[in-house]
């Protein structure tokens, strides 16, 4: 469900007003007020699907977007939109529907319908948008930027020139100068217009006791969070990508980069300038050592290295054989 504290519902649109130049097939007039992902779709949400594994869709949206050769496997939807690109498609049709929330020209540094508790701490040149909540205790550093919605917890440490929007901060939390959590992800469709950026309608999660280091980005997801959970500590300059679910207790070094929809369970380790591929799953307690270029999904408790990452041993055994043929290579050519 799209949060409406960070985002405006501009419709209803009819079908046929939502895309005047495309083939609808069922109800054109269908009012279409929201955008979901296909799986979870609603009678008056618009989705797109792709339809790649051939398995019909369950739900039963108000509009689908969906290549013609495969109308028959959206039964349910009550209208149809055609369209051999749907993904591109429904990024060029959902901000007709949707609209993230900003800030007010003109308001105030700090908007009057923001709710901050006993002995929250303000600096200098800091902006406070609509409906913030800022929890006691908390700091909020000079000429940092809280968008409309945001909640943040208690005894929560913003520092200096942070941007923070479409968030959910949780208690005792630490981000630290030039941070930016929030915006929009990597997400990109394209059609015979050209590219365009997707559109991303989620949030992100930064549950208790979680440090951000300095110029690190934490994207929102495209329809679901971004979770960064208990206690976790990420260095400065690492990125997290949309839709990533980052566990309890992560420790994550400088220039860690994790591609959109990875999952990172409790307790595992990142170090330095680790790239962690999308859609990937790395198991709790794993460790991934420095500039690992990890492009498969790595078990439980299990240490990878290398480029591309491998398990430990087997990396360290292929390293040992390589330095033998290349020392044998150079005691032929004496």
């Amino acid at each position: 469900m799209i949060d409406p504290r960070f985002y405006e519902a501009l419709g209803p649109v009819t079908v046929r007003a939502l895309a005047p130049s495309s083939d609808i097939g069922g109800d054109a007039e269908r009012g279409i007020t929201g955008a979901s992902p296909a799986d979870r779709a609603g009678p008056e949400d618009l989705c797109y699907y792709e339809g790649r594994k051939g398995a019909a869709l369950e739900a039963s949206p108000g509009a689908c977007i969906i290549p013609p050769a495969l109308a028959h496997l959206a039964p349910k939807a009550a209208a149809l939109i055609l369209s051999d690109r749907p993904r591109a498609l429904f990024a060029r049709l959902v901000p007709s529907l949707l609209r993230p929330r900003g800030l007010a020209t003109g308001a105030p540094a700090v908007d009057p319908s923001a709710k901050l508790e006993d002995g929250v701490r303000i600096g200098h040149g800091a902006v406070i948008g609509a409906g913030a909540q800022i929890g006691a205790g908390s700091e909020i550093g000079a000429n940092s930027v809280i968008g409309p919605g945001v909640t943040i917890g208690r005894r929560t440490v913003i520092a200096s020139r942070v941007s923070i929007s479409f968030a959910l901060i949780g208690d005792d939390v630490a981000i630290l100068s030039g941070a930016v959590i929030g915006e929009q992800g990597f997400g990109i469709a394209g059609d015979a217009s050209g590219k365009i950026d997707v559109p991303h309608l989620g949030r992100v999660v930064i549950q208790d006791r979680v440090t951000i280091g300095a110029n690190g980005c934490v994207d929102r997801g495209v329809f679901d969070d971004t979770v960064i959970g208990e206690d976790s500590k990420i260095d400065n300059l690492c990125h997290i990508g949309h839709n990533c679910l980052v566990g309890r207790g992560v420790v994550m070094a400088a220039f860690a980069g994790v591609s959109g929809s990875t999952v990172i369970g409790d307790g595992a380790t990142l170090a330095g300038r680790v790239g962690i591929g999308d859609h990937r799953t790395i198991g709790a307690g794993a460790t991934l050592a420095g500039a690992a270029a990890v492009m498969q999904d790595v078990p439980p408790g299990e240490i990878w290295m290398g480029y591309p990452a491998k398990p430990m041993r087997k990396f360290l055994r292929e390293v040992a054989w390589l330095n033998r043929k290349s020392a044998g290579a150079r005691d032929e050519g004496k």
